[in-house]
Order: C-alpha cells, then structure tokens, then sequence
C-alpha cells in the first residue's frame, strides 16, 4: 500500500468511563492514535458482496501497525465529522504491517 493512498486522516478512540466528585459517571472518547488510512466504501465489488454476508459494515480502513497498541472492537474510529464503530480487526497478510479494520458507521441520534 503506497503512502498516497492512504490520504485520509483518522483519530482512532477508545471509552473512558470517568466519575466526578458526586459520584456520576459519564463516557467520554479518548484519542490513542491518530494516523493516516485508506478508506474504502462499500459498494457493489465481489469482494463486498463476499463480505456483506458475515458484516454488516460499511467501510473498510486500512493503515500501518501502531507499534505497541492492540486494535480492538471496542475501540472508535473518526474520520471527519463521521464516527465508525469497529466490528473486525485483521492483521493483512500475518506479516504485521498493516492492520484492515471493517467498521460500521454509527447515525447520530436526534
């Protein structure tokens, strides 16, 4: 993956829960990583079609290994002003290069 297509910059988050002084709790995203990623939508490919089957997601990131942090489903991605939950992590081809991540765009609620 050459380093002009990976053109999208992206702020990958985990949940924090944090209490105040009365004792509440309240969720807040804290940024682990931001980086530069491939983004690809979906759309009608074999290859989605072979996907949409186990997945329900709707993009597909693709960036470097961040050495020393863990990819998982319960971290966020941000890209933009959109917020992507991850649904699957693969390391691409075992070599520990690349990490490809499907995630699923999460609608704001009114």
């Amino acid at each position: 993956m050459s380093f002009g297509k990976m053109n999208k910059s992206i702020e990958i988050t985990q949940k924090q829960i944090v209490a105040d002084s009365e004792g509440f709790q309240s969720e807040t995203d804290v940024v682990v990583a931001k980086v530069r990623a491939y983004r690809e939508g979906r759309h009608g490919s074999e290859k989605w079609a072979n996907r949409a089957v186990f997945s329900e997601a709707t993009d597909l990131f693709r960036f470097r290994t961040i050495p020393g942090l863990e990819i998982s489903t319960d971290m966020r991605i941000l890209c933009g002003v959109s917020v992507f939950e991850i649904t699957s992590v693969e390391n691409v081809k075992g070599r520990g290069m690349y990490v490809e991540v499907l995630a699923k765009e999460v609608e704001p609620s009114v």
